[in-house]
Order: C-alpha cells, then structure tokens, then sequence
C-alpha cells in the first residue's frame, strides 16, 4: 500500500505498482486519453508527480519505439486503473514493469477526478507518494522540509554536443530537455542537426556556422537558465531563431518581456490555440507550468501571434523586424495533433529567406564597390 499527501494535507490512498521507493515532486495532471508513454517519457516533466486523468492507463502497455527521451525524468505516477494485462500488438512490457526498471513510482486506485479539482482549485502544489506506513504529520514535514526544485534543465540536457546528419539545412538545437520528436521532424526534412547543451555559448553555437537555431522545450521555470537567456539574446539578429515550450519563454525573457507561473499549467494533447493572423484555430499538445506575460510585451519588439482560446493566455511570439518566432505547444507532438508540424517547414523558409536576403546585399555591396 501506498498514498499520495498533497501540500495542504489531502490524503489518497492507494494501491503500489512500478517502484517501491518514495518520492517527491510537483503534482501536475494530463488530460490526454493517449500518450501515456510519450508523457512519462517526456523530459519536460522532471520535477513533477504526474496524475492522468482518463481513468485506464497502460491498456496498450509500453514500446520502446514511443519514448522521447532515453532515460525518463518523471518523479512519479498516479492513476485510477493500471492496467496489469495490456493488449497491443507493439506491446514489449506493462507499464508497471517500465516504472519498476527505471525507479519511478507510481500509485494506482486513486480518485484522479477528485484530485484534478483540488489542483484546479488551489493550484499546483508539493505532493509525496510515501509508504502507507508513514504517518501523515511526518509526510507534511517532509514536504515542507523538501527544497523546491530548480536545475531540472540542467539534469536533462545532454552533457555533449552530438551530430545527427542531414544533407539539408544546419540546424543548432539547444537541448533544454528536448522530445526525440523534434529529431524526427528535422530528419524528414533531410537537416544536419547538430545538439549541444543548454549552457552553450553564442559563440560556440555561431562558429558551427548554423543557417538556424533551434531552442528545445524543457522543464521549469526559464529564469533558471540565465545563461540560455543570454544566448538567445546574443543570437537574435544574427541567426533565424525557432523556439518551442521553454524556448518561446527564453525567448521573450531575451527580447524584453516577462514570464510567470500558471496555477495549475496546460498539460494535455486538446488545447486549443487561436492564430491572430490568418483566424484559424489549431487543437495542439502542451506541458508548461509558466507562460509570457502579455503586458510585459507591449514595449519590447516581441508580438503576440497566437493565444489560448481557454485562458488567453500568449501561445506565439514573432519578433518585429528579426526572423524568429516561436510557440508555447509542442508541433512535434507524438501522439497527439499534427495541426501545427508545418511550423518546422516555416522555420527552414525563414532560413531560406534570409539567406537569400544576405546574398542579395553582398551582390548590391559589390556593385556598389
């Protein structure tokens, strides 16, 4: 037996599966029905306890083949029903096994639409999964005692940079906790990719002599990775700049702007987000527990694109006169919607625009020579 103690002294109890030992995080839930594998297997959900709220979870059980990452970061798992029996073709082990051999912890018999109100209600918080026999003054005391986590970014990104070959475009990819599903879109695309840490310099990243920079999603809050900051802030205006997740954050902390915590976040693959342009309105994939502040925009040359039709929240960013863009959703969501995958193609026209543009002025500077 096991039991979830939330922050404010809600307690859920319930039954062990995946790895005996404790563990404490972010409680966070997802609303997705599918992608339970690409979830946990996302690097962006380091730190965090995540709590799926479709009630039956592992039914189609685990494939090596869905992970976005090699070594899943997730601090735990709560659920209604764990499925001890998968059925699916794919199948390599159950979900139970996947958590057991990688030390994650989960708990299952929980009253996961109970718990998601009570995150609606009163927002994110600390929660413990802890053995049944603890008391629940001794858990409370250790939630408390527990420091709040802020190098998620740093235990998730590579410690080296790697080369993925193309024979398309250079692309730089800042890894700041990155999903193999953006190596996927670039390699359809026939790029040379080429991932270096989060801490890289603008000038380490420039003498790679990249036709564009990629900034990865990632976990946490933006402002601790001051130095991603400074990057990014050195990179626009020499370099078209595409971000997504984390990277449309560090993107307006470097243009000006501001970002802040979200109650409880946008965790789900059924989010839908409105373009400000064109009027259209895409269903995408998210996981952020912080957003740009919109106010913060108004004096900087960062604007809005496109919004969250639930909340309003900044879902886009284009800079005003500099070839960089992102957005706050995952277009390389897998599972999940692929209304928004043609941003990658948008990326690699920017590049193909500004390389254009700077052969066309070395041809008039000649002339005028």
């Amino acid at each position: 037996m096991k039991q979830l103690v939330l922050e404010d002294g809600t307690v859920f109890k319930g039954e062990s599966f995946g790895s005996e030992r404790e563990s404490i995080g972010e409680i966070v839930f997802n609303t997705g029905m599918t992608g339970y594998q690409e979830v946990l297997s996302d690097p962006s959900y380091c730190g965090q306890i995540v709590t799926f709220t479709y009630p039956l979870i592992g039914n189609y059980g685990i494939n090596r083949d869905d992970f976005e990452t090699v070594h899943p970061a997730v601090f735990g798992v709560v659920v209604k029903e764990h499925c001890e029996r998968p059925s699916n073709f794919r199948s390599e082990e159950t979900l139970g096994a996947f958590l057991e051999a990688r030390d994650i912890p989960g708990i299952t018999g929980v009253d996961t639409r109970k718990l998601t109100k009570i995150i609606r209600r009163y927002g994110t918080m600390k929660a413990m999964i802890a053995s049944s026999e603890r008391s629940t003054k001794e858990v409370m005391a250790m939630l408390k005692d527990s420091p709040s986590c802020t190098s998620q970014v740093q235990q998730v990104s590579t410690v080296k940079p790697y080369v993925v070959p193309g024979r398309g475009k250079r692309i730089v990819l800042m890894d700041f906790g990155m999903k193999h599903g953006i190596l996927r879109d670039f390699a359809k695309r026939s790029c040379h990719v080429t991932v270096v840490p989060y801490h890289t310099s603008h000038e380490e990243i420039l003498r790679l002599k990249p036709d564009g920079v990629m900034l990865s999603n990632g976990p946490g809050d933006p402002k601790n990775v001051p130095e991603a900051v400074d990057t990014v802030r050195n990179l626009i205006g020499r370099v078209p700049v595409f971000g997504i997740c984390l990277g449309h954050q560090l993107i307006a902390l470097a243009g000006g702007a501001d970002t802040v915590k979200m109650k409880f976040g946008h965790r789900g693959s059924n989010q839908p987000v409105k373009d400000l342009e064109t009027n259209r309105t895409f269903i995408t994939s998210q996981n952020h527990g912080y957003t740009v502040a919109l106010e913060s925009l108004d004096d900087t040359e960062l604007v809005p694109t496109q919004v969250s039709l639930n909340d309003q929240t900044v879902e886009g960013l284009k800079h005003s006169t500099q070839p960089v863009f992102s957005v706050q959703y995952h277009p390389e969501s897998s599972p999940g919607p692929e209304d928004t995958s043609w941003l990658f193609d948008r990326f690699l026209e920017n590049i193909e625009q500004t390389n254009k543009c700077t052969k066309e002025d070395v041809q008039c500077l000649n002339v005028q020579i």
